[in-house]
């Protein structure tokens, strides 16, 4: 028995009996036994007619297989005996195929005989057909010189054929053939010579005379075809005659791109400075005329398929692009570079005198060619311009610097213009430069323009950085013996001019933002803000020193006895501030305003220290109500000295003045804290050093009151606000004298 046939029935034992547990575990259930039995006896009784139906259809088709099996090998056996007799019947008539061999030798011979026969008469006459082309060829009538040349072509090519087709590989024959038509090899060459002489002078033929170039295009076009009818040959019968594919055609394309470069060829040294302009506006001019040349004239003896319009366009580009590569490889100016950057932007594309002429547009598509050069190759040739410009516009800078500078120590006045305000030409020579580069770069493109105005900014902040150290070192030159004769006037100018480069940083900031990288023009858009600020308020400060170097002798009578007694210390410094609005009457606005603000700022800083420095003590009520009666009347003539000038709401400062005479006019003590609370308020920045100094010149003051007012000093301190001006932070106080120090005293 069969392993899997015992495993089988042990499996379907198994079933049957998991089968008969599940529908028979209740006793009741026992009495449908029978019907289960007689059920199951006839299924089985049906699988067992179903598998002998099966295994007999089987062993049927055993035996039919058995018997096409007995017909095949009977018929393999009679194929095998047919083989044996062929085998001997060849071996018998080995010795007859011996004579055919001989036979076909002769026939060989035969057919290259018959070929020769056949082919004498033009055989000989070769030598004569030869003189005959040559001498056609050398008076340039092409078309007849090349149906002699193909006329010999082809005979060659057919005797060579019928040596092919005998089947015997003769190099011997070959030979001889080749060698007695090696002079159509010679007339070849000599005609591909005159047509590529031809062709390459066919823009100038196609306006004389026509005739020859299309002469030359038709014999292209008849070998292109020979080529072609050549080439289908060959994959048939893998024949190929000498000298094909000739693929004249292809040199065709090749001559006129020679031809056309060769007016690209230029040295360096003929295009140098205007040389270069000429240059372009020379292969404008021609390439022009070509390409019209070629549309009105040559398209029309050339087939449609040459697209000889468009080819020529595309090789005048071709070698246009690479001659401009040559040229910006050299060593250029800045105004070469534009040249260039000019011709490749304005002139070469939308130019109507280049390929976007009214003639050639509907024609030519434009788009095809593709830039003349790659942006990276742009890029790099915009910004070796914008480093050109920048050398040219650093060393004129530099050189309008040191010309201003020689001025600031002349023996002659600034200019004025005719408002009456000083100045110089420096803003304007600047300014112009700048401003023309920035035009020429428009004229290239948005991209050179923010470029340019990028370097500008840079360049212009960098001169304002040196303009400033210029003006501080001028300031030093004024505290020296050979003083400047015209320093006030200059130090005016100074100021207007930063107040005019100002200007000129807005206009260019303008042009910054207008452009498509606006935002990334500058690294730091409020650096140059910043450099032209700190020139011009080096130049106000001064100004300011200079007026505080005539103010402070006369500050030395603040706080005496003739200053309490009338009002000759502030009248004096009242005409010295009136001197000095004359002079900065010739500052433009807003400075003007600004400098007002900062001459008053400056009084009473110096007038606020003066009285703390003296550490005058007033000994009675009518000594204080005599000093505040004195600083508000001083406090009132400023207010009214400014406003006469033109100050916008001088009483901000001069309210200094007036609440430290309240302060040291208040008679009940009790309300010095009141007091110093509201000053504190209006004055953020006033520290208890100054409180202090003010309480000791009132004289009055206990030390537990002064305590008391320190203390809410102390407690009281606020940040001031962003927009306040500071004061008192400016106002030095003279340190205390420790109480343990000795007194001083004079050495003896």
């Amino acid at each position: 028995m069969w392993p899997e046939f015992e495993k089988a029935e042990k499996l379907a034992r198994g079933a049957a009996l998991k089968w008969a547990s599940g529908i028979f575990y209740r006793p009741d259930q026992l009495e449908r036994l029978g019907q289960y039995r007689k059920r199951e006896t006839q299924r089985t009784s049906s699988v067992q007619s179903r598998l002998k139906s099966a295994v007999q259809s089987y062993l049927e088709g055993v035996g039919t297989g058995l018997g096409q099996l007995r017909s095949s090998l009977n018929d393999v056996r009679t194929v095998h005996r047919t083989l044996v007799e062929v085998r001997e019947d060849w071996q018998n008539k080995i010795n007859g195929f011996e004579g055919m061999r001989q036979l076909s030798g002769l026939v060989s011979d035969h057919v290259q005989l018959a070929t020769a026969v056949h082919n004498l008469q033009q055989v000989f006459s070769v030598p004569e057909v030869v003189t005959e082309t040559r001498r056609l060829i050398e008076d340039r009538r092409l078309l007849e010189a090349h149906t002699k040349l193909m006329e010999m072509e082809c005979w060659r090519d057919d005797i060579l054929y019928q040596l092919y087709r005998a089947g015997r590989h003769n190099t011997e024959g070959e030979q001889i053939v080749l060698s007695y038509f090696s002079s159509v090899g010679q007339l070849n060459e000599d005609l591909a010579k005159e047509l590529w002489d031809v062709v390459s002078c066919g823009l100038t033929l196609v306006k004389q005379d026509p005739s020859l170039f299309v002469s030359a295009i038709r014999i292209i076009e008849r070998e292109e075809k020979i080529d072609q009818i050549t080439a289908d040959g060959h994959g048939q019968h893998k024949f190929l005659p000498p000298g094909r594919p000739k693929n004249l055609r292809r040199m065709f394309f090749k001559v006129i791109e020679q031809s056309a470069a060769a007016q690209f060829r230029a040295r360096q040294t003929d295009t140098k400075g205007p040389g270069l302009a000429n240059h372009l506006a020379a292969l404008q001019n021609n390439i022009l005329n070509d390409l019209k040349v070629v549309k009105h004239l040559m398209v029309q003896c050339c087939p449609p398929h040459y697209n000889i319009l468009q080819t020529y366009l595309l090789l005048h580009h071709s070698c246009l692009s690479g001659h401009l590569q040559d040229i910006i490889s050299w060593d250029l100016e800045k105004s070469e570079i534009y040249t260039v950057l000019n011709w490749i932007h304005h002139i070469y594309h939308s130019s109507p005198e280049m390929i976007a002429h009214p003639d050639l547009c509907p024609d030519v598509d434009l788009a095809s060619p593709g830039p003349l050069i790659s942006q990276d190759a742009l890029e790099q040739l915009q910004n070796k311009y914008v480093n050109a410009v920048r050398m040219a516009v650093s060393d004129w800078m530099q050189k309008a610097l040191e010309a201003e500078v020689n001025d600031w120590s002349s023996e002659e006045e600034p200019e004025s213009d005719h408002e009456g305000y000083y100045h110089s030409s420096l803003p304007v020579i600047v300014t112009q430069m700048l401003e023309e580069n920035v035009q020429v770069a428009i004229v290239i493109g948005d991209c050179l323009r923010d470029q340019v105005v990028a370097m500008a900014l840079q360049e212009l902040e960098t001169f304002l950085y040196r303009f400033r150290e210029a003006v501080i070192s001028y300031g030093k030159e004024r505290q020296k013996d050979a003083q400047p004769k015209y320093y006030l006037l200059y130090l005016l100018a100074v100021v207007n001019n930063c107040i005019a480069f100002r200007q000129s940083v807005q206009w260019l900031q303008q042009q910054c933002a207008q452009g498509y990288h606006g935002d990334s023009c500058t690294k730091s858009p409020h650096s140059i803000d910043t450099a032209v600020d700190r020139a011009m308020k080096k130049g106000c400060r001064l100004l300011m020193d200079e007026m505080l170097s005539e103010l402070q002798p006369h500050f030395l009578q603040l706080v005496s006895g003739s200053w309490l007694c009338g009002p000759d210390f502030i009248n004096t410094i009242c005409t010295v501030m009136d001197m000095y609005y004359g002079h900065f009457s010739h500052i433009r606005e807003p400075i003007f305003q600004f400098m007002l603000f900062e001459g008053l700022r400056l009084v009473i800083i110096e007038y606020v220290r003066t009285l703390m420095l003296k550490k005058i003590v007033c000994k009675s009520s009518a000594d204080r109500e005599k000093m505040s009666n004195r600083m508000s009347c001083d406090a009132a003539r400023l207010l009214e000295l400014f406003s006469d000038l033109g100050l916008v709401e001088p009483d901000r400062l001069t309210n200094v003045i007036s609440s430290v005479s309240e302060l040291i006019k208040l008679k009940d003590t009790s309300l010095l804290s009141l007091e110093v609370s509201c000053l504190v308020t209006n004055y953020p920045d006033i520290s208890d050093e100054h409180v202090s100094v003010l309480l000791d010149i009132r004289g009055d003051v206990s030390r537990e009151m002064r305590g008391t007012v320190l203390e809410m000093l102390e407690q009281n301190s606020q940040p001031p606000p962003e927009d306040y001006q500071p004061i008192f932070s400016d106002i030095l106080v003279p340190a205390p004298v420790l109480p343990f120090c000795l007194p001083a005293v004079k050495c003896g």
